[in-house]
């Protein structure tokens, strides 16, 4: 497989709604992905691990003592579409949504599907993307956002979503 391409989001001013509309949609990014991909997307875990050790923004918007703390790639068509860093709470998510987790191929977004979520936009965190940089390569914090994800049970996960070149050229071919 060859790496898929991975540039900043554009600063064009012709691709500035765009990029408002992604920071902006609090739905489902990956089904965003696949629908301007026109099929399914493909998920390259960048790294994943269960861990005690977790920036202090996590702790702060999660609570809990254990996280799964995952890093992927969501790519199609040779250009890479969004970077993201999650952490999940272990001790709040249910056993079949770890297995997903665990698997590495499937999506948050399809995962969340089965579950009754609420997000809640938040400013986002430097200790947070300094954890996510060295695995993707590229900054770009004007880009990104982050998000906590609750259950009616308290907060489930913590998302930072990072969207790149691939969403302008997919749609302005």
């Amino acid at each position: 497989m060859t790496t898929p391409e991975r540039l900043p989001f554009s600063t064009d001013a012709a691709h500035q709604p765009l990029l408002r509309l992604l920071l902006a949609q609090d739905g489902s990014a990956t089904r965003l992905c696949e629908a301007l991909a026109q099929r399914a997307i493909t998920v390259h875990l960048q790294f994943q691990r269960r861990t005690t050790d977790v920036p202090a923004s996590v702790l702060a918007q999660l609570g809990g003592s254990v996280w799964l703390e995952r890093a992927t790639t969501l790519h199609a068509n040779g250009v890479v579409l969004m970077d993201n860093l999650s952490y999940t709470r272990l001790d709040a998510v249910p056993d079949w949504f770890l297995a997903g987790l665990d698997a590495g191929t499937t999506p948050i977004g399809h995962l969340l599907d089965r579950l009754p979520i609420q997000r809640e936009d938040l400013s986002l965190a430097d200790d947070i993307a300094a954890r996510l940089w060295p695995h993707v390569g590229l900054p770009d914090t004007r880009a990104a956002k982050l998000y906590r994800i609750s259950t009616g049970d308290g907060p489930l996960m913590l998302v930072m979503e990072t969207f790149r070149a691939g969403w302008t050229s997919a749609v302005h071919g």
